[in-house]
């Protein structure tokens, strides 16, 4: 049986009702409350508002035209986002910023063999049979955010993903890279990051395609007979050095308000996160043919890809396929939209909790990131409704709808930077981007924050019938495709949760302001990311047809905001965080050993972490039997993040300031864990390395001494 035969099977039997799995919860003792019984029922109300057609509603407005960030389009979105807030009781208001943003004039690319004869001409239109959104004038031509301008013609070299490890193979077996055009496949790292070592390297520009090894042909049926990427289909993004700082380029560490003087800015030309050579994206449709023609060896095992003929690394000395490319791009500073609704807290209306979610697309987004949107359109409808039966949360709730994420998380990292001295009190940032494309949910979070969302997923019926604990658990095991049953599995364990690395909009919550932060979404077969066709058609065929995953989001998404908002003691599950840090420094001290870096001194970081651990016990005993003052203790809950902040930053980034999580300078998107350490340890640097071990000795002092200034 097939995952979408099951997916329809279930739809006829299931949809347990929402108050079987509130009366469910209220009979459970939920951390975090001394009576869980007055929230359940609270619960209970808000689970029942989020509807599947409302959602499906919003999408469809939201997906209606193109709406590249600050463009007329991207207003619209803006202006329907806050009509919602305000209708839902929010209070409500559209926060501009100006920013330094491209937008593309011209592109293109010209390919020919060694012979001259002429290869390719493009980028080639996005194109299907059958579409009904691809020809929409207003979709912008295939392009990258942050690339530089440009015309350049030289020789091609293939670099397979464009990781670290591919550049270096290429320069062990002495292919000169100066001047040369790369030319490598999306995945393994991001892209920002392929255009930063490609630079490094002395290449003039690089080409990036979509391999249907990773997300066409070769995973299954390509759009319109499924869902994965066809020939035409390009993945546009920004190759902005997300992992040297995000936001606008211009102003990192200070928010870029219109009344910010320009001599408050960095000059475009000086900016320290966007590459100065060209990178354009391509289809394989336009790939193909300069991949054929490439000679030279053939390629080391690992990077060949599923077009039909042989991969080659290219052959230079005026030999090989030479391409032409042409990059005119139009830097302004340009106005962007950030909707921002909130209600004030009854008791402590200075701990906001924040859930938000980008708006922005680079073309309709339906997927990313508008399925995400759509989830907490309902989420507010849902709050909306407790509002006008009289509730009201504990602390400040704030709905945000961010603008310019795709070109470098602009708009939630320019509101962290104008609003950080005050979200030192933040209590948790909740996110959601990548909302729906199929039926998998998952979930990465801050360690302490990892128990409080599997306890809350027990709460929210799953469109298979059960809890969506259950499916998620399930899911995990590899049996979804096999088992009817809604009951657990059998070994009772949890399900397991990612890090927080990058790419979204919790990055300046964390990393910079240190708010304890979680990502929700729910996936599935995905091959049209950042392409024409994430789009409303190419939604309902093959993500969500009856827009019951995006209620399911909305009810998760939601419910985070709801529980945190009310909870007496805040939920935060510091031994757990304990234990995931003892780990990072035991595993990163035998990689130490591995690779020959040292000599290097662990022990006091290691102490620092026992000592963390035993105040997080006695936190732990507080918060479950808590007497006194209730503020109190919960100020040092929230502050013991915030002391994971080190002011200094890491090194040569420090506008990352964690000293536990941050994006890897060579991924770009997944975490890398106390990464001072382990980046000395990658650039066997003892110096460097033990600079850090201090560094993060003492931000877990600095911990445990706040978690334990409570007794």
């Amino acid at each position: 049986m097939t995952g979408r035969k099951l997916y329809f099977s279930f739809l006829l039997i299931a949809f347990v009702p929402v108050m079987l799995s509130a009366q469910h919860v209220a009979q459970q003792t939920v951390f975090g409350y001394a009576d869980f019984s007055k929230e359940a029922g609270i619960e209970e109300k808000f689970l029942a508002v989020p509807d599947a057609k409302l959602a499906g509603r919003h999408l469809k407005t939201l997906t209606a035209e193109p709406h590249l960030a600050a463009s007329p389009e991207d207003r619209k979105t803006a202006d329907y986002v806050a009509q919602k807030f305000r209708a839902a009781g929010l209070e409500t208001e559209i926060v501009p910023y100006r920013v330094l943003l491209n937008q593309p004039i011209e592109v293109r690319v010209e390919a020919w063999n060694a012979a001259g004869k002429l290869l390719m001409k493009g980028p080639t239109r996005e194109h299907v049979e059958g579409d009904p959104f691809q020809d929409d004038p207003r979709v912008v031509m295939p392009f990258n955010g942050s690339s530089g301008s440009g015309d350049v013609t030289d020789e091609v070299v293939y670099a397979n993903y464009g990781r670290l490890e591919d550049f270096d193979y290429l320069a062990a077996e002495h292919v000169d890279l100066h001047g040369k055009i790369v030319l490598c496949r999306y995945g393994a790292n991001f892209r920002g990051v392929k255009v930063y070592i490609a630079e490094q390297r002395g290449a003039a520009g690089v080409l990036i395609y979509s391999d249907p090894q990773d997300d066409g042909y070769y995973k299954g049926d390509a759009y319109p007979n499924g869902p994965w990427r066809p020939e035409t289909g390009v993945q546009r993004g920004s190759v902005q050095f997300l992992f040297k700082y995000p936001g606008d380029p211009e102003t990192p560490g200070i928010a870029s308000t219109l009344d910010l003087p320009d001599s408050a800015r960095i000059p475009n030309e000086k900016t320290g996160n966007q590459p100065r050579i060209i990178s354009i994206p391509l289809s394989y449709h336009d790939a193909a043919p300069i991949l054929q023609s490439l000679r030279g060896p053939g390629v080391p095992q690992g990077w060949q890809g599923a077009l039909p003929f042989r991969y080659h690394l290219g052959q230079v000395g005026g030999e090989g396929v030479k391409v032409h490319l042409i990059s005119r791009q139009d830097y302004q500073r340009r106005i962007i939209w950030d909707v921002i609704g909130r209600v004030k807290g009854s008791e402590y209306p200075d701990e906001w909790v924040i859930a938000g979610n980008h708006r922005d697309a680079w073309v309709y987004g339906a997927v990313d990131p508008n399925s995400g949107t759509a989830a907490m359109l309902e989420s507010v409808h849902g709050i909306g409704v407790l509002l006008k039966q009289g509730w009201r949360p504990k602390r400040t709730l704030i709905f945000a709808s961010w603008d310019a994420e795709e070109e470098g998380l602009i708009g939630s990292t320019e509101w962290v930077e104008q609003y950080a001295k005050t979200l030192e009190r933040a209590v948790a940032y909740f996110n959601v981007d990548v909302g729906v494309s199929g039926p998998d949910f998952s979930a990465s979070a801050v360690p302490s924050l990892k128990q409080f969302l599997r306890e809350l997923t027990r709460s929210v019926p799953s469109p298979h019938g059960g809890t969506l604990s259950q499916q998620w658990r399930t899911s995990q095991t590899g049996e979804t495709e096999h088992r009817l049953s809604s009951a657990p599995p059998t070994n009772g364990e949890d399900a397991h949760l990612g890090d927080l690395g990058s790419g979204s909009d919790f990055t300046p919550f964390l990393q910079h302001v240190g708010v304890p932060s979680t990502d929700i979404g729910s996936g599935g077969p995905y091959g049209v990311y950042h392409s024409v066709f994430d789009n409303y058609a190419w939604f309902t065929q093959n993500a969500d047809p009856g827009f019951v995953y995006l209620q399911e989001m909305a009810r998760v998404f939601g419910l985070e905001a709801l529980r945190m908002a009310d909870s007496d003691v805040l939920p935060y599950d510091y031994v757990t965080y304990a234990r995931e840090i003892a780990g990072y420094i035991d595993a990163a001290k035998r990689r130490a050993v591995d690779e020959r870096v040292g000599p290097l001194d662990f022990a006091p970081a290691q102490a620092a972490a026992v000592r963390f651990a035993v105040a997080a016990e006695k936190a732990h005993e507080l918060q479950v039997a808590p007497s006194g003052d209730l503020a109190k203790l919960n100020l040092a809950l929230r502050q013991t993040e915030t002391a994971l902040i080190s002011d200094a930053g890491l090194p040569n980034r420090p506008w990352y300031k964690h000293t536990i999580y941050a994006p890897g300078e060579f991924t770009g998107y997944s975490a890398v864990v106390i990464p001072g350490v382990n980046e000395g340890i990658d650039a066997k640097d003892v110096n460097r390395t033990t600079r850090q071990l201090a560094v993060l000795t003492d931000a877990l002092d600095r911990a445990t001494r706040t978690l334990s200034s409570v007794r």
